[in-house]
């Protein structure tokens, strides 16, 4: 048994062996150590072809050929442009770098193929195959292979990671040669979800999150942009909704913003799909059309929903379906090319709000759930429609047991014993369980508290989901613990969430940057390895910390991993094994 404060010989031994730092970690990875030197010029072949490498290329259209173009120049400006020296994953004062006084060997071809035609179901969270294989030969060669250009898009992040630039700032090399990779994601849905409602975030920020996901192998990016607080997205045909229910002009999303950003997401294998909460977390209409909402603004809060303004819609109102059908209109037909998704909400609807509605007086299940069920029947007949798949949160089938279509996806957000409620009953589900995947907990309340008895009552002003997430606690988590296989099966993947009450774009890199990394691997990799062990914190680490580099050297505001102290060579001082 190891001492309580030194790792074990052999962890110490690993740690100090070179890392080929890969995140998230492939499925199969053999390395060697020879020393290859890559040059701008490095020729590239897809399928046959020569492909040259420009300079912020940017997909015409979504083909293939375009979005692997693309991806090709991220790739090597990534590469030459990071200017990433990594002394600080070295002990101080050693020999870490290749001399290049010796003679460089150089790379010679990067060869893609790609041997499967992409669909248009490939940039929406289709059917798609995102495996690919990757070789590097310790002669120069590189060939990556993949059926589909969402998988060669992987395979060139991956290739990405095992380069590093010289200290003499002329030179970038990669200490792993030969390589041979061999991967595939574990769970199909990898995905980040923000809330634009409770603070607004810029189209600049949301791009900038697609391409930290895009590193990470994250390819869900789930906008929840509506809530009671704030409406900012723009509808064309009901303008007034936007105009009334944002906090400001400037913070609203346009139709070319949203195209914008769905495009720009699926050139980078990173669906972008909307939530729309309803019938609750929906006050903001109330700005415009008052007529459709009860118990908007209504005190105090707490008796009629989680957070002020609090606000649902009229559940057994036409003018509300009418509403409805003229917003579906408009906004479904202009997202349906870029996802396969459309998410209803659905949670946290609060029973006594009908009490003030003089269609209903009531607070009764009874009462509420058949016009609840109708409700979601009808939206979701829109959804499919539009060629879309709806998602809803749990409390729908759960808490107010709608039947559902069999197509529906359920988001779970109560933790395991829901997950195993719900896939139990066959339903397909994404997994943000609160314990584990709420980026925004343990920081402290955003309600203020009076003097007296109320500040007694809060103290010491804990949120309700404390304590905070760390990237460890992330990490641990493992979305089909206690499943059954057949329930498992049900599992699509996860998303941590981050919801806005306190984060803004100030803070916005920080708080999903690195821990969402954590959720990415094991969405990715699986809970656990090749041998059936669960990952280790102490495998997870040099790899994190360097992965952390990298992001923030390409412009996301990553969090640390650990002091530079740990980062330089010294894992014995910064473990703990028993």
């Amino acid at each position: 048994m190891c001492s309580p404060f030194l790792s074990c010989l052999s962890l110490f031994l690993l740690a100090l062996s070179p890392v080929a730092a890969i995140w998230p970690a492939p499925q199969s990875l053999t390395k060697d150590s020879s020393v290859l030197y890559l040059h701008q010029n490095i020729q590239v072949t897809y399928n046959g072809a020569s492909m040259s490498y420009i300079y912020g290329y940017v997909p015409s259209k979504l083909t293939g050929k375009e979005v692997v173009q693309a991806g090709v120049s991220r790739t090597l400006a990534g590469i030459f442009n990071s200017q990433f020296v990594p002394w600080k994953l070295h002990k101080p004062h050693s020999n870490w770098e290749p001399d290049p006084s010796q003679g460089q060997k150089w790379l010679k071809t990067l060869e893609i193929v790609q041997s499967g035609q992409d669909q248009p179901s490939t940039f929406k969270a289709g059917e798609v195959d995102e495996s690919y294989n990757l070789t590097l030969s310790a002669e120069g060669d590189v060939k990556l292979n993949a059926v589909s250009s969402i998988g060669v898009l992987y395979g060139l992040e991956t290739f990405s990671q095992l380069f590093y630039q010289h200290s003499t700032g002329i030179f970038w090399y990669t200490p792993y040669a030969s390589v041979l990779i061999q991967d595939a994601p574990q769970f199909p849905h990898r995905g980040v979800m923000i809330d634009t409602a409770r603070h607004f975030f810029p189209v600049s920020d949301i791009l900038r999150t697609i391409d930290a996901m895009a590193w990470n192998k994250l390819n869900r990016l789930h906008v929840h942009v509506t809530d009671s607080q704030s409406w900012p997205l723009v509808l064309p045909s009901m303008p007034e909704v936007s105009e009334m229910g944002a906090y400001h002009p400037s913070q609203t999303y346009s139709p070319t913003d949203i195209d914008r950003i769905q495009r720009y997401g699926a050139e980078r294998g990173v669906e972008v799909y909307l939530e729309i909460d309803m019938p609750g977390h929906i006050g903001a209409v109330a700005l415009s059309h008052p007529e459709l909402i009860v118990a908007y603004n209504e005190m105090p809060f707490w008796w009629w929903c989680s957070e002020p303004p609090c606000g649902a819609f009229k559940l057994n109102s036409p003018a509300v379906d009418a509403f409805l059908e003229k917003l579906f209109d408009d906004l479904l037909p202009r997202v349906a090319p870029y996802t396969a998704y459309f998410h209803t909400g659905g949670d946290e609807l609060n029973k006594n709000d009908s009490m003030l509605d003089d269609a209903i007086r009531s607070n009764s299940s009874t009462v509420l759930q058949p016009l609840l069920q109708k409700f979601i029947d009808t939206q979701h007949v829109r959804i499919r429609k539009a060629g879309l798949t709806p998602i809803t949160w749990e409390e729908i089938p759960l808490a107010w047991n709608v039947t559902l279509g069999k197509d529906t996806v359920v988001h779970s957000w109560l933790g395991s014993d829901s997950i195993k409620a719900l896939t139990g009953k066959g339903f397909k589900v994404i997994d943000s369980n609160y314990n584990f995947w709420y980026l925004d907990c343990g920081r402290g309340q955003w309600l203020s508290w009076a003097n007296g008895n109320a500040f007694t009552m809060g103290y010491p002003f804990n949120d309700w989901c404390s304590p905070t997430k760390s990237w460890r606690l992330v990490y641990s988590y493992d979305p089909t613990a206690g499943l059954a296989p057949e329930e498992a099966k049900l599992v699509l993947g996860g998303e941590v969430a981050v919801w806005s009450e306190t984060i803004d774009p100030a803070n916005l890199d920080t708080l999903i940057w690195p821990r969402a990394s954590a959720a990415g691997e094991v969405l990715w990799s699986g809970r656990r390895d090749a041998s059936g062990q669960n990952r280790s914190q102490l495998d997870a680490t040099p790899r994190l910390n360097e992965f952390r580099e990298r992001m923030v050297l390409k412009g996301v505001r990553s969090s640390p991993v650990q002091m530079t102290f740990c980062t330089q060579g010294k894992p014995e001082e910064c473990e703990y094994a028993l």
